[in-house]
């Protein structure tokens, strides 16, 4: 008697979200099995990750992700330039952190502008991140969706402190948009259907349960992505079915282990190849938890992970 493998049998689906414009315009979502598992559904887009730029110079970063940008990256729209022609990206994501009132607290117009900027530069899509202040978001984010109208940008992170003004200015120009919890699937669809009552459309939400890097919580991120993954496909949870963002890059290259010179820990190994792989493990087990959308920092990063995509998909 011939082997049969076993097959879960899946009564849900992913929502498709496709941001961008034109023929540059990307789609993720849309499965109906769990991730990488095509033989027991359709999974008919493969992950997307997006380069991640800053409205100022990196100065917080280490030196072996910022000496990547060398050059550049006191130019956002040069920046995306280089990530969009040298380094191929699939999409772009433009985190305004300069309006942070601890980082420079500039203007929602000055926002705008650099939204503008960058959007002439390139043709790939364009993800516009706030600076993680809930209430300077909320007008930063408001006058960035206004600046990027046309361009069908995703827009975020939407949270429970200002997600009425975020969803109003999405609606109002046709954005996505990320909503962003702290870790809890309850707060995650909570949040989902406190959006969806304002009128948005679900099949434009994208979910953000919140990331952290391997060694720092990794494990119950992990968790709660899967759950939220589990509960859209096996139990046909609408409010759970949109598809899922990864913020990696930020959880990554803020931790001891990818800064830590040689010296200081030289049983570590070497520092590059050290973040590298610590980016690369944390996005790639984000990925099989069930993220679609990834943004990240390194080159290589991303290129690593990118192969790992081709040899799975």
């Amino acid at each position: 008697m011939a082997y049969a493998v076993p097959k879960e049998a899946y009564n849900g689906k992913v929502l498709n979200v496709k941001f961008g414009k034109d023929a540059n315009a990307v789609n993720i979502g849309g499965e109906n099995a769990m991730p990488f598992l095509s033989f027991e559904g359709n999974i008919p887009n493969k992950p997307v990750i997006a380069y991640e730029i800053q409205d100022m110079p990196p100065d917080d970063w280490p030196d072996t992700v910022k000496n990547q940008y060398a050059g550049v990256s006191s130019d956002p729209a040069k920046w995306a330039q280089r990530c969009q022609n040298e380094l191929k990206a699939q999409a772009i994501a433009l985190r305004l952190i300069s309006t942070h009132p601890d980082r420079g607290n500039r203007s929602p117009q000055d926002a705008a502008k650099t939204v503008k900027d960058v959007l002439s530069a390139i043709n790939i899509p364009l993800i516009i991140l706030g600076s993680n202040n809930v209430e300077k978001d909320a007008s930063v984010l408001v006058a960035a969706a206004e600046a990027a109208g046309g361009y069908n940008c995703i827009i975020g992170k939407a949270q429970e402190g200002n997600y009425k003004t975020i969803v109003a200015a999405a609606l109002a120009h046709n954005h996505k948009i990320i909503a962003m919890s702290e870790l809890d699937i309850n707060l995650a669809k909570q949040l989902n259907i406190l959006i969806t009552q304002m009128g948005f459309n679900k099949e434009n939400l994208i979910t953000d349960p919140m990331c952290s890097a391997l060694g720092y919580g990794l494990e119950y991120t992990y968790s709660v992505m899967e759950r939220i993954r589990l509960a859209a496909l096996l139990q046909n949870d609408a409010t759970m079915q949109p598809p899922i963002a990864g913020d990696v890059g930020m959880y990554v290259w803020k931790i001891k282990e990818v800064s830590a010179s040689e010296s200081e820990a030289p049983l570590w190994g070497l520092l590059e190849e050290r973040g590298i792989a610590w980016e690369a493990l944390t996005a790639t087990a984000m990925l099989i938890a069930g993220t679609n959308l990834l943004i990240m920092r390194h080159p290589k990063a991303i290129e690593t992970v990118n192969k790992v995509v081709g040899e799975l998909f």
